[in-house]
């Protein structure tokens, strides 16, 4: 069938495709909805129009779904933070399962696995315990665009300052948040007195057309079992005097921060990390708890945002490597060592591989931080270091377990080859991409290398389509 876009339809959706968007069929036609919901019947307009499948926005729900709920936040919809919040929360862990599954049977080329019913937060608000604010220029309703004579003018300029989260698509216009159930209750008092004191003191945003300017982002970190709380404003320029007074005012009003640090960069990049820092309270960084392990973060470190859910997924991943006291487990891409310390008691020795420098450095603290001395953590390219540890004498012992925790392109083909000759009785695989995993496992289970044993996944991110899966497999003896 033909459509063009601005057609309006009135269609069934029946089933959620991946990113989150939901999928409808007209005359056998896909049609791929966004704001919809499984079992929903609503009207829609179609945004873009292909030869093998259309994109459409709902304009209006005719007869909803009995897994639509009505969403908490205000910003809902404009906001692309929590993208299901629409959906009833029972129904988005069955969605991430089904995610998993599609993946594991389309793209690793599996059948009849069991995969477990997704690990759900005992809360599914206020979870996160990092949140990056943009200072920027507002993204205006219709009503308030009308208001401003179409964008122009006095009334514009009143309106255009805004602090909060980036419209999706648009990383020109940001949404002015009010409220957020994403971080805290805290949080959202915070952004919302420093974006009163930055605008009351007329201090300028930072444009990366002109490379002028001074606010950059809010970043609020939170230790979630500590109640240590941290402030950092990344700017442009050191202007001591202002961060001065911005944290005399938030100590007054909240209390409860444990420090304030500035972070300044001249990247045109819109990335919240400064190239120098000052401290202004506190001693700069907080402190957070995953398990027994406590974790010393500053304000540019890296840290699972999730503190609940972290510990669950990382539960999960020691509960299926089952390691013993005689046992090496090699620990691959390691990052600052979370995963490492959290089996350490188990084992006789961990060894974590990472890339990036300034990761293995928290690691081999994180280690000293919490009395851990059977963890070793080694700086390398995972593609030259396993082959090295095989063949070079480096002194490394052959692992018994492997536990792997890659970025979400998964892991290169040269270390998965590694792994087949290296050959531990048994793999964990931490993914945050199924997709990827799907991929992975496939070439580890080929010519009965390896056999699925489990699969776990995990919700990190509730109200979001992301999802953690976690799978071990075993060794097939050869």
């Amino acid at each position: 069938m033909t459509m063009k876009r601005g057609d309006i339809l009135d269609v069934g959706v029946d089933a959620v495709a991946f990113e989150g968007k939901s999928v409808a069929r007209l005359e056998g036609f896909v049609i791929f909805v966004r704001g919809g919901v499984p079992g929903d019947t609503v009207r829609v307009r179609v945004a873009a129009a292909k030869k093998s499948f259309a994109e459409a926005d709902v304009i209006e729900v005719l007869r909803p779904s009995a897994l639509r709920t009505p969403p908490r936040c205000r910003h809902f919809g404009p906001c692309g933070g929590c993208r299901w919040q629409h959906v009833t929360y029972e129904a988005q862990l069955g969605f991430k399962r089904q995610h998993v599954v599609d993946a594991l049977e389309r793209i690793g080329g599996f059948s009849g696995l069991d995969v477990a019913p997704t690990l759900g937060a005992d809360d599914p608000f206020y979870y996160r315990n990092k949140m990056e604010f943009s200072f920027g220029d507002r993204w205006l309703t219709d009503e308030e665009m009308a208001a401003s004579g179409g964008g122009k003018g006095a009334r514009a300029a009143e309106l255009r300052f805004a602090l909060g989260l980036h419209i999706p698509g648009r990383y020109d216009r940001v949404l002015d948040l009010e409220e957020c159930w994403l971080q805290s209750e805290l949080s959202a008092r915070i952004v919302n007195d420093v974006r009163s004191f930055c605008a009351g003191n007329s201090l300028p945003v930072y444009s990366t057309a002109t490379e002028s300017g001074y606010l950059r982002n809010l970043v609020i970190r939170e230790g979630k079992r500590t109640g240590d709380r941290m402030v950092n404003i990344v700017t442009r320029d050191d202007r001591p005097d202002i961060m001065r007074l911005m944290t005399s005012r938030l100590l007054a009003e909240f209390p409860a921060i444990t420090t304030i640090v500035n972070n300044i960069t001249r990247r045109k990049s819109q990335v919240a990390i400064g190239d120098t820092e000052r401290v202004y309270h506190g001693n700069g960084t907080i402190t957070e708890q995953i398990g027994t392990r406590t974790y010393r973060i500053s304000a540019n470190s890296f840290f699972q945002t999730n503190t609940v859910q972290a510990e669950k997924l990382y539960d999960t991943a020691r509960r299926m490597a089952d390691p013993g006291p005689g046992d090496v487990v090699f620990d691959l891409y390691s990052g600052t060592g979370t995963i490492a310390l959290h089996v350490a008691d188990r084992a006789r020795a961990v060894i974590g591989i990472e890339s990036v420098e300034q990761a293995v450095r928290d690691a081999n603290g994180n280690a000293a931080l919490n009395g851990v001395t059977n963890c070793t953590f080694l700086l390398g390219d995972l593609k030259d270091t396993l082959g090295s540890s095989r063949t070079s004498g480096s002194g490394l012992p052959h692992p018994d377990i492997v536990i792997t925790d890659p970025p979400r392109a998964g892991m290169h083909g040269k270390v998965l080859n590694e792994l087949r000759i290296l050959h531990p009785r048994r793999i964990v695989y931490v993914s945050c991409n199924p997709a990827t995993q799907a991929r992975d496992l496939k070439t580890l289970c080929e010519d009965r290398w390896y056999s699925i044993e489990e699969i776990q996944p995990v919700d990190m991110f509730p109200h979001t389509y992301h999802v953690e899966n976690v799978v071990s497999l075993k060794a097939i003896l050869r």
